[in-house]
Parts: C-alpha cells; sequence; structure tokens
C-alpha cells in the first residue's frame, strides 16, 4: 500500500512500533513528521496544471478486440458457440432451438406456450418433479427455460465441479420431458388467473389490443385465450407432440462457457446428444402479416383517471445491412427511443408537462413489415391534446431534416454503448447464437457498429419521410384505453372511432 496519498495528511500512514522507539529517535520522528507536514503542500503545488496542460495531453487511439467463441460442431451434427473463462469456477451452458409459436396452428398455441416452462416443471421419464427439484437443489444449478415467437430456448450455470451431474439432468429435461399432470394443471391455473386478470392492467391491455389490430389473426399478434387453455388442448399426447417437433438435435444450437476446456466439454456434450430424436417434421415459418386494420381512433372503454395511447402504423425497413436500418435505429432514438432527450419527450413531457414518459417502438423484422408506434399515458382530460402533441412532432421529423447534432448525439449513444455487448463471456456467447438462429453473418455485431457510424441526418430524414405521414395521423391507428366520457373535446377530429370490446371494432353511435 503507498504510504503517500495526496487526499491525506502526508505523514498519516507513518507507522513505527512504539517498542522500537526511544527517547532521542521521538524527537527525530517528531522533526521529520514536521517537515513532511510542512514539505508536503510546497511539493504538491509544482504540480498545479492547467487547462491548456490538460489538452496538450497526448494518448495512443483506444482499439476494443472483442473476444469471440470459437465455433465447433459436435455429434449427431450441432453448431456449438464456446469461449473459455477461468476467472470463477463456473461454467454456463445455453441451448437455442429453432421452434415456437410462430411455427405452430392457433389451436396448439396453449400447448407451444406451455412446453417450454413444463420441460423444468414437468419431471423426467425417470424423475419426479420433486426429485428434480431436490438435485438441482443440492448443486445449486440455475436454470432457465423458456420460448415465444419462433424460438423456444433454454440454460444452466453450475460449479465446474458438479457440471457432468447438472448437464446429465438438464439433458433429459429437455429430451426426455414426463409432462406430470399435476405441474400442467397448475400451470394452466396460473395462466387462466392471468388472462383474467389482463383487462385490469392498462399498459399491456393496450399492447395486446393493438397487436390484434395491427397483425389480425397471425402469429406474432396472438395472445393466450382461454379457449387456448381447455384441458384436452394440454392434453399429454398433445405436449409429447409439440415438443418432437421443436426439441430435437436439428433444430438445436448450443453455447458454453466458463471454467473448462473444449477437449474436456466435447465428450460430454456428445453423451448428452447420444441417442436424441431427428426432428419429426421441419417447422414451416407463417406465411407475413397482412396489416389488414384500417386507420382511424380505436377506443377500448375503462373507467380510469389515466389514459394509455398507443399510436402506430406499418413500416417497410427490414433487419438488414443496409442504409435504411441504421438510419431507421437512429431516427427511432430521436423520435422517442433515448428517453427523456427525446423529441416527444421534450414536446409531451419538458414543455408541456401531459406525460411522465413517451416513447417509440420501430420494429424491423427480416422478412415482414413491422410498426413503428408511439406511446404513452396522461390524465384523461388531456388525451386528444396528447395524441395531436405527437402527431404535429411525426409530421416535423417527416417534413424537416434532423439537425446535425440530433443525429450525431444519437450515433453517438450508440456506438458508445456498444461495448456492453461484451460485458461477460456469457453474453458473448449468447449473442453469437442468436446472430446464427436469426441467418447473420457472424461477423454482424462489427458491421452493425460500422453502419451505425456511417448514418448521416440525409439518411435519417430519407427514412422517417418514407414512412411517417406529414400531418402525423395519415394512416395512423391510434389505439386508447381509457374513459371517453372524459376525454377533451376534437376526438372525432383524429380520424373514424371505433369501440373496442372483446369482439369485432364497432363503430361509434
Amino acid at each position: 500500500m503507498s504510504l503517500f496519498r495526496p487526499s491525506a495528511r502526508p505523514f498519516a500512514q507513518i507507522v513505527v512500533p512504539a517498542r522500537v522507539i526511544g527517547p532521542a529517535r521521538v524527537v527525530v520522528l517528531a522533526w521529520v513528521m514536521v517537515l513532511v507536514w510542512v514539505g508536503g503542500p510546497a511539493g504538491l503545488s509544482a504540480q498545479v496544471t492547467t487547462p491548456a496542460a490538460v489538452e496538450s495531453l497526448e494518448f495512443p487511439t483506444l482499439e476494443f478486440r472483442r473476444p469471440e467463441a470459437e465455433l465447433y460442431r459436435v455429434e449427431p451434427g450441432v453448431e456449438v458457440f464456446f469461449l473459455e473463462d477461468h476467472s470463477l469456477p463456473l461454467v454456463s451452458v445455453f441451448a437455442r432451438f429453432r421452434g415456437g409459436p410462430s411455427y405452430f396452428s392457433r389451436e396448439e398455441h396453449g400447448a407451444t406456450t406451455a412446453v417450454p416452462i413444463l420441460l423444468r416443471s414437468g419431471g423426467t421419464v425417470d424423475l419426479s418433479p420433486d426429485e428434480v427439484d431436490e438435485i438441482l437443489e443440492f448443486y445449486a444449478a440455475e436454470t432457465s427455460f423458456g420460448g415465444g415467437g419462433p424460438s423456444s430456448f433454454s440454460s444452466f450455470n453450475t460449479l465446474t465441479r458438479y457440471l457432468d451431474e447438472v448437464l446429465e439432468i438438464w439433458g433429459s429435461l429437455l429430451r426426455d420431458p414426463a409432462f406430470d399432470s399435476a405441474r400442467v394443471e397448475v400451470w394452466r391455473g396460473q395462466q387462466l388467473d392471468r388472462v383474467s386478470r389482463l383487462s385490469d392492467i392498462p399498459g399491456q391491455l393496450a399492447i395486446s389490443k393493438f397487436n390484434n389490430l395491427m397483425f389480425g389473426d397471425h402469429p406474432v399478434g396472438w395472445e393466450l385465450r382461454p379457449e387456448d387453455l381447455d384441458p384436452e388442448d394440454l392434453a399429454p399426447d398433445v405436449l409429447h407432440r409439440v415438443h418432437r417437433r421443436i426439441f430435437c438435435w436439428g433444430n438445436l444450437t448450443l453455447g458454453v462457457t466458463g471454467d473448462v476446456t473444449w477437449n474436456d466439454m466435447r465428450p460430454k456434450l456428445e453423451r448428452m446428444l447420444d441417442g436424441w430424436p431427428r426432428c419429426d417434421g421441419n417447422l414451416e415459418a407463417p406465411a407475413p402479416p397482412t396489416f389488414s386494420v384500417e386507420p382511424g381512433v380505436y377506443i377500448v372503454p375503462r373507467e380510469l383517471d389515466q389514459s394509455t395511447i398507443i399510436i402506430g402504423k406499418p413500416s417497410d425497413v427490414h433487419l438488414a445491412d443496409n442504409e435504411d436500418y441504421y438510419a431507421a435505429l437512429i431516427g427511432n432514438s430521436v423520435l422517442g427511443g433515448s428517453g427523456l432527450t427525446s423529441r416527444l419527450a421534450r414536446r409531451v413531457r419538458n414543455e408541456e408537462g401531459l406525460a411522465y414518459a413517451v416513447g417509440v417502438v420501430w420494429t424491423t423484422p427480416q422478412r415482414s413489415r413491422g410498426i413503428i408506434a408511439a406511446t404513452t399515458q396522461t390524465k384523461s382530460e388531456s388525451t386528444v391534446e396528447v395524441i395531436r402533441l405527437i402527431a404535429e412532432a411525426l409530421g416535423e421529423a417527416a417534413e424537416v431534416p434532423l439537425d446535425d447534432e440530433e443525429v450525431r448525439d444519437a450515433v453517438d449513444r450508440i456506438a458508445n454503448g456498444f461495448v456492453f455487448n461484451f460485458e461477460t463471456p456469457a453474453q458473448i456467447v449468447f449473442r453469437q447464437m442468436l446472430n446464427r438462429t436469426q441467418n447473420l453473418p457472424l461477423d454482424w455485431l462489427e458491421r452493425f457498429l460500422a453502419g451505425i457510424q456511417r448514418v448521416t441526418p440525409t439518411h435519417v430524414h430519407k427514412v422517417l419521410r418514407e414512412t411517417l405521414p406529414p400531418n402525423g395521423l395519415d394512416d395512423m391507428v391510434i389505439l386508447i384505453v381509457g374513459d371517453p366520457d372524459r376525454f377533451d373535446p376534437g376526438l372525432e377530429d383524429l380520424g373514424p372511432v371505433r369501440f373496442l370490446e372483446d369482439g369485432p371494432a364497432e363503430p361509434r353511435p
């Protein structure tokens, strides 16, 4: 430890055992301490710097070299992203499967939603649910299971010395689930309760209704309904049929990171995969959504003090290594994706004080149209005013090019945050797995950063002009969850008004 710190008294760190100090030495030591105390500040004054001195400092250019996982292949033909890391005696293993609710019919939606969760809670053909719980608790293993849209996934984290045991039981959960009937019924009851409470949560209700309006009867807009959760929809034969089509090695990508070498890990993975069946048929991706909803105002009436508002429309920007995609990300950040510094937040919150938060969501699927939507909540009596303020801000962005500084700040925000994609080895492996399963190139993150840094105000204005209407309202779907009897005047001027309940939209009388 250093004996001198400018923030403390210079002699404060001098420690001399009392037993070695005689009377004469005490006098000498006292003079030394006085000299250090008096001389310290004078010596420090020579280190005072000026702004010019600071500005003249030169440093080598920072170069960020991101770590990469190695890509291997194990029998029977499964790709594995592997990144060795011996900083802690832990190992994490990830599995990502192609296949989820998007690839199945509406009649199977309940089963495809249930299967990934019930893999963990439903036991295996050899172990009851309680036995699985006891084993994983004994080894202090953390597991996760989930799915949605086009994919399903799972992972575990364990101490290195328990890797063999945890890998074995994790593989059994994925490969040989039992779907215990009692655990299935528990899950069914939980989902029925959640569905019944959806209408009591305005934010979730608004998102659900908006997605249903935009995507119609398409997997992107599906949500669980009570009729998806009938006992026959979750029968063992249905669950096993869905499981065989998703959780097979042909759909699987693996990732491993932690305190293990590849030479040690490879045979362990091959033992786990030994005997896994081939996929039971090919999964066909659904056709793209058609977006047949008519623009206008859609009201979900609820006696609330606040209105939840979503204003959106389809977008033709796709996830791709091209100018429009990167410009759309910057446009989204400027409009509402950057929080309190965004245009919509400044207009609605900072200048008018009519909402706590305003955001923008701009989805960019690879093979279909996405949506751009602004969301907020405000008191019932300012509902129409807030919609007009948002429309004005969107219209201005479509008509007037963004400032150079505005665009540069957004570029810097995204570029400077790029390093947070690589905070942990697990994050690195997971991202590379995700890119692979989305058919993105392995160097996608480098392309992404370079593409963001090339964006100019001209690029952003082009995308905003092509996506947003000049008045901010044409072609827009405006969804409001709130009390129409308390709205401020002018709602009918925003477009045709319809009421939404559990059935189709009804025109306003």
